[in-house]
């Protein structure tokens, strides 16, 4: 008897475009047991809906093979590499270049769980203690490079590696970074100078009454907005940083995927 089908299963077009990311051996695998589609379709449903691994519903492949097969996922790099594509062929598909040449930096902080609170730190400004994912992304709000770190942990010290990524991934193409003003001082601006950059501070304005949005600044703010529709990322529920990290480039790639099959019907 087949499955019912979920909200979070992928459809034809979207299986489509993902398909060869995440086959990292030959469909007829004698070691493959499950279909490589459902499972994938395990991992939606997981990020999408905040559950505990062992409460994937049970018509679908079991979670501990959902739960390795996304360990292999995340340690080969496939929702990297999804990423980086679907960037490209959006910004192109918005008559943009594929690489782009500006990008905005901020970062988000996560409540700590039993799981992850050996390795949490305290946000004195949020008064949260955690984790905080610090992102970079292109103008249109799309990854550009993200990691994740204890949070207490200064925003300005992850200046240099997210802009080593970012140029990275973006072919050397990046001359500007914007930033709010966490991200102040020669420290930051010297990182960024270190791989071509200029760091440009987004200020408030000085008589701020209610919501201002700020030039520039609101298109990271939607993405980490983005990242909120997916339960699995409201918290940090993981024992391990990479897999928080992979989680989010996993549930990026799935929106980034409906948003081009979407465009392309």
């Amino acid at each position: 008897m087949e499955r019912k089908a979920y909200d979070t299963d992928c459809n034809d077009l979207e299986w489509e475009f993902t398909a060869p990311y995440l086959t990292l051996m030959n469909e007829d695998a004698p070691q493959r047991t499950y279909d490589l589609r459902e499972v994938f379709n395990g991992l939606r449903w997981l990020v999408r809906a905040g559950a505990a691994w062992r409460l994937l519903p049970h018509d679908l492949p079991p979670w501990s093979v959902v739960y390795q097969q996304t360990q292999r996922w995340i340690r080969a790099g496939v929702f990297d590499a999804m990423n980086h594509d679907l960037r490209r062929l959006l910004r192109l598909w918005e008559d943009r270049n594929e690489n782009p040449t500006a990008a905005i930096i901020d970062s988000r902080t996560l409540q700590s769980t039993p799981t992850s609170g050996w390795r949490a730190g305290f946000d004195g400004a949020k008064r949260r203690n955690g984790s905080r994912v610090h992102l970079l992304v292109d103008t249109l709000g799309h990854l550009l490079a993200l990691h994740v770190t204890a949070a207490n942990e200064d925003e300005r010290a992850q200046v240099e590696a997210l802009c080593a990524a970012a140029q990275a991934a973006a072919e050397a193409s990046l001359e500007l970074v914007y930033a709010d003003q966490g991200y102040t001082g020669p420290r930051a601006a010297a990182a960024a100078a270190a791989h071509g950059l200029e760091l440009e501070i987004v200020k408030l304005t000085e008589a701020k009454k209610g919501f201002v949005l700020l030039p520039r600044r609101w298109v990271v703010e939607r993405t980490i907005g983005w990242a909120a529709r997916f339960r699995r990322l409201a918290r940090d529920y993981e024992g391990l940083a990479a897999t928080l990290q992979g989680l989010h480039y996993a549930a990026f790639g799935i929106l980034f995927t409906k948003r081009l099959v979407r465009l392309a019907a």
